[in-house]
């Protein structure tokens, strides 16, 4: 048994470099989405000069999913932002969906005719793009303070509440 653990043990220890994501790489993989995406911060500055087919990814991670203001995202996009009110943009959330776009988009609408616009799939990398995008998000982690805050009150009301135990 203490053989089988220690075997464990050295086997996640050399896959989970492989399986970490990489920023660096990420940006690289980033050239193939390049055609149809520009990241251009909110001073108008270019990351990444690029198409203007598809949104400027610009702080996409913490975004609502088809959030960006003036951009004519497609019916399916939009039917699984409606259906998810909540739903924004992770690293998982994004990893998902440019593997496979019409995929992620029937999963989040149990709709089998949503479709995307976008029509490229990435078969590797789609770790190191999310964690790329995440760099380019300043505004990620102001999303999770924001959630935990809004809940901070109901759970406060909600143990006030609850009887005292002595």
């Amino acid at each position: 048994m203490k053989q089988i653990i220690i075997s464990a043990v050295a086997t996640l220890a050399l896959v989970s470099p492989a399986l970490a994501q990489d920023v660096a790489t990420g940006e690289k993989e980033f050239r193939k989405c390049k055609a149809c995406h520009m990241i251009q911060d909110a001073s108008g500055t270019d990351i990444v000069k690029g198409g203007g087919v598809g949104p400027n990814l610009w702080n996409v991670v913490g975004r609502k999913v088809a959030g960006q203001e003036g951009y004519a995202y497609g019916d399916g996009i939009k039917e699984a932002a409606e259906m998810n009110p909540d739903l924004v943009w992770t690293e998982e959330e994004l990893a998902h969906y440019i593997t496979n776009p019409n995929d992620w988009l029937e999963a989040k609408t149990n709709d089998p005719a949503a479709k995307t616009k976008m029509t490229f799939k990435l078969n590797k990398g789609q770790a190191d793009v999310a964690a790329y995008l995440a760099s380019v998000s300043p505004d990620a982690g102001a999303a999770a303070p924001a959630a935990d805050a809004a809940a901070a009150p109901a759970a406060e009301g909600e143990s006030a509440e609850a009887p005292a135990t002595n």
